[in-house]
This record gives structure tokens, C-alpha cells and sequence, in this order.
């Protein structure tokens, strides 16, 4: 406890060291999933308060964090966006650099459903093998890795419709993309055997796990890098067709969209934030508690970034497709205290 607080004393004095010069703007990097969120914040943000609007930058969520653990100082990072929790290599990497007071922030989750038209094919439950069978660029058949040639959806699995294969995805330039593919396809590979089969071949595991990323180039798989509204016009134009959407897309166009069941989990806010449904994950961002009163406007940003007129269930990240947490308002005043991590355990 001791060095702790010695660590953080440090920390502080040398954040105090440079006020005088301090920036005047907010600085944040990490994930590209929780950037779209994080830039809609920023730009209200900047319109809506006497600060200059935070530079937000991505990169991804262990590079954000990379940097949000160098140490305190004006030439360092206020905010890491990270879609997923820091790891515990990350905090020690942290400490070690005098960051050793840190508030983790869950701003809510993020979701994809798998949606066709309404009136179409009973497309009305999916595993993910089901979708890595269809979209995949290798596949498993009798014992050996081939190039995807499925053409209709029953031809691996009877229960599903007799129906061409023709599928809406987001695209590599999406926010949705990553959990699209470390969920479904990711877990979909590992579940019909072609993980095990590619690191038989002789693949490590991470280029293997690359490898199960990979779509079929054939036209069956069309990466949409637009929002949903131009992955409706595809399902609308292609009766056939299985759309990927955030949940809050949905169902605001359940007159003209049905929803599939991902493991038997039928996808709502209910089950997203319980963390049931299986494509879906918290989202975060961590916050240098040593530059709160130095960076100015930094706690005003957190504080409204999960204002209830903005992460919550009526607010713009809601359109945009963030699921609100039911229990934002612990964060809300996990932020007004500045409570850091392991602070009340």
C-alpha cells in the first residue's frame, strides 16, 4: 500500500509539474469498435461545453492501451477505449509507469443480430458453425479443408431452408466486423473441426485463427462498409438474403425484418447485456485519474460520455447500435467520485 501510494504521489506531482503548460484538449485512442462511439461524444461534446473537442484517435484496443500505460504527463493519453477489459499485464505495465490510478468506465454493449426478410425463408436459428459453413473461405468435407463451395444452406445442415446462400456482412471498415468475426466465425471454425484441421496442417494457432477469418470471394459474402441502411436495401432487393445488424437497427425495422436465434439465445437488450447472447461483449473505456484536473474538461467528458441523454437507452449511441448498461448509473457515479479500480473490494 505503501509503494502505492508513493507510486501515485509521483504520478500526481509530476502530472502538477507541467500544468502550467498542460494541453487544453482531451486525448483519447483504442478501439476501432467503441471509435464511432467515442467521436459522437467527442463532437457533441465539443459543441455542447467551453472546452475544445477531444481528439480521438484508434488503433486498436491493446495499442490504446499501450499508450494509456507510458505514464502521466501532458505528452501521454487521457482515455483508452478498449472493447474489452484491461488485462492484468496491461495494469502492472501501467503501475510500473506510475499509472497507478485508473477508473474503468463500461459505457454498454455492443451486439449483431442476423436478420432476413420477413417474409422469407424461415431463416429463424443459426449456431455459428452454420455461418462459418456458409461463409468461410475453407471449409471441413470428408476430412479435408476445401475451398467453400456450398451453394444453399441445407447442403450443410437439414434444418435450415433450401434456400441460396446470400449474406450481408460488415466490412473490414466497420465497427461490427470484429466481433462478427472473433464470435461467429472465429467460433464457428473451431466448432466444424477446420480450426484443428488448418493447425494439422501445419498452421500456429494464430494464423490459423486468421485464416478462420477469411470470407468466400465468390460473391456469396458481400462486405457492406456502409451503415445498416444499406445493408436493408441489399435484403430488401435479395429475398434470400441474411443480414448482419446491431440490435437497436433491428428493431426499429421489425415490420420488414425477422431475427434468428444465435445457440438457441434469441438477441434483446435483456440478454445482451447479461452477456447471454454469444455475439455480443462489453465495451469500456479506462480514464488516468492523475490528469483529472489538469487536462481540462477530462472528467466533463466521461461524466457526459455516460450521461443518460447519451449512452442511454433513448440516447444517439442507441441508434447508433451501442446497448445501454442497466447499470449505467453505477458508472455514472463511479465517475462523479473518481473511483479507481479495486477502490471498495
Amino acid at each position: 500500500m505503501t509503494l502505492k501510494m508513493t507510486a501515485s504521489a509521483l504520478a500526481m506531482a509530476a502530472v502538477a509539474a507541467t500544468s502550467a503548460a498542460a494541453r487544453d484538449n482531451v486525448q483519447v485512442a483504442g478501439s476501432s469498435t467503441v471509435l464511432p462511439y467515442a467521436s459522437i461524444v467527442a463532437e457533441a461534446f465539443g459543441e455542447n461545453f467551453d472546452f475544445p473537442t477531444p481528439v480521438v484517435e484508434s488503433g486498436g484496443s491493446s495499442a490504446g492501451l499501450k499508450r494509456f500505460c507510458e505514464g502521466v504527463g501532458e505528452n501521454t493519453i487521457d482515455v483508452a477505449n478498449a472493447s474489452r477489459a484491461i488485462r492484468e499485464k496491461e495494469i502492472k505495465a501501467c503501475a510500473d509507469n506510475g499509472v497507478t490510478d485508473i477508473i474503468e468506465t463500461r459505457i454498454g454493449y455492443d451486439g449483431i443480430v442476423f436478420a432476413s426478410q420477413i417474409d422469407g425463408p424461415a431463416f429463424t436459428a443459426f449456431e455459428p458453425a452454420d455461418i462459418y459453413n456458409a461463409l468461410g473461405a475453407k471449409v471441413l468435407k470428408d476430412g479435408e479443408l476445401v475451398d467453400n463451395d456450398y451453394t444453399t444452406w441445407n447442403a450443410f445442415n437439414a434444418d435450415l431452408p433450401d434456400a441460396e446462400i446470400m449474406a450481408f456482412i460488415p466490412g473490414t471498415k466497420h465497427g461490427t466486423r470484429e466481433v462478427f468475426e472473433e464470435k461467429v466465425l472465429v467460433a464457428g471454425c473451431e466448432a466444424t473441426g477446420a480450426m484443428e484441421a488448418m493447425i494439422a496442417d501445419g498452421m500456429s494457432e494464430d494464423d490459423a485463427e486468421d485464416a478462420c477469418m477469411s470470407v468466400r470471394a465468390d460473391g456469396r459474402s458481400v462486405d457492406i462498409d456502409g451503415d445498416y441502411t444499406e445493408t436493408l436495401a441489399s435484403i430488401d432487393s435479395n429475398p434470400n438474403g441474411i443480414g448482419v445488424f446491431g440490435l437497436a437497427f433491428y428493431e426499429n425495422n421489425t415490420d420488414s425484418l425477422k431475427v434468428a436465434t444465435m445457440s438457441g439465445v434469441a438477441p434483446t437488450t435483456e440478454t445482451i447485456a447479461a452477456g447471454d447472447y454469444p455475439v455480443s461483449r462489453p465495451l469500456f473505456f479506462y480514464v488516468k485519474k492523475a490528469h483529472i484536473g489538469v487536462i481540462p474538461g477530462l472528467k466533463e467528458y466521461a461524466s457526459f460520455f455516460v450521461a443518460d441523454e447519451i449512452a442511454g437507452p433513448d440516447g444517439p449511441l442507441a441508434e447508433y447500435g451501442l446497448v445501454s448498461d442497466p447499470e449505467l448509473a453505477d458508472t455514472q457515479a463511479k465517475i462523479e467520485n473518481e473511483t479507481t479500480m479495486g477502490e471498495g473490494m
